[in-house]
């Protein structure tokens, strides 16, 4: 075999830092010995995997297209070694997860994973759709837990659940008890909704088809819980997944607003890099994950 798995580290370690001397640090490596195994593994085959663009390494088209490959193999050795030393096969996790499923599931499933894979750890990170897929793509995540749908030509989207988003307003809000809101109703309110990039934003977007660039979006948050708060202070009506909405509803601090005529249907997903190794550590989350939806019955009632 011409190359060796220290050669792939640091091939897989500089392709993420993009610099040579970030690379040889996260290896606890001098610089010159990650030079030379880089430079051992171009030469051994006669070819250039990064090209450099300022004080940058970036992959060029070969190495973009041999990094996946690289990736899985690595994965497979660790898993190897795991199993070779008579430790848990499945491993630790790197789990992401969009800010819903972050605060009001995946925890859950966390402290379930860890409890039946002894000595196993999960380091789970919350952000939106766009940069828990961005993470996925790029080997730093092992699998994302999304509200929204991306489409890329590396990615797995396996449905997971089903969900809905509500719209909700406080209980001293004018419209609070109506049995429905018409388009006229929701071209009037104040909205206070998520950021774009975030699939509850996404899927509110698809929501108000037709009606919403005139709608009067009064703030955009990152966070579902200061949108609850804004809506509570009665700044406006808001429209999170109602996973999100369950405790305020039953304490009466915010209340449902009908909108039977439009779709909030939605579905969560995972999102795992198509080139991945899929560990036994993967293939047992991913089941942790579908038998608490069926559990909970995976879906609410229709907006």
């Amino acid at each position: 075999m011409k190359y060796s798995l220290r050669q792939l580290e640091v091939f897989l370690a500089t392709a993420f830092h993009e610099n040579l001397t970030r690379a040889a640090e996260s290896l606890a490596m001098s610089q010159s010995a990650a030079s030379s195994a880089l430079r051992d593994l171009e030469n051994q085959f006669g070819i250039q995997l990064f090209d450099r663009v300022g004080k940058r390494l970036q992959l060029n088209e070969l190495g973009q297209s041999i990094r996946p490959r690289a990736q899985a193999l690595m994965e497979q050795a660790e898993g190897l070694e795991l199993a070779l030393g008579r430790q848990h096969a499945s491993g630790n996790l790197k789990v992401g997860a969009t800010l819903s499923i972050g605060n009001y599931l995946a925890v859950e499933i966390m402290a379930r994973y860890m409890r039946e894979q002894n000595g196993a750890r999960v380091k789970l990170e919350v952000a939106n759709t766009s940069s828990i897929v961005q993470r996925v793509l790029n080997f730093e995540l092992d699998i994302g837990l999304i509200e929204g749908e991306a489409h890329h030509p590396e990615l797995d989207m396996l449905p997971w659940r089903e969900d809905n988003l509500v719209v909700f307003c406080a209980p001293d809000h004018p419209w609070a008890g109506r049995p429905w809101l018409t388009d006229t109703d929701l071209l009037e309110a104040q909205w206070i909704i998520r950021e774009p990039g975030s699939g509850t934003r996404q899927h509110f977007e698809w929501a108000m088809h037709g009606l919403f660039p005139q709608l009067q979006i009064m703030l955009e948050l990152q966070h579902t819980e200061a949108i609850k708060r804004a809506v509570e202070a009665g700044l406006g009506i808001g429209c999170l997944s109602a996973i999100t909405l369950v405790e305020a509803f039953e304490r009466g601090s915010l209340v449902p607003l009908p909108v039977p005529h439009r779709d909030f249907r939605r579905r969560f997903y995972f999102a795992l890099q198509r080139n991945k190794f899929r560990s036994t550590g993967i293939e047992h989350w991913l089941r942790l994950c579908r038998e608490q939806g069926q559990k909970s019955g995976g879906g609410h009632p229709r907006n």
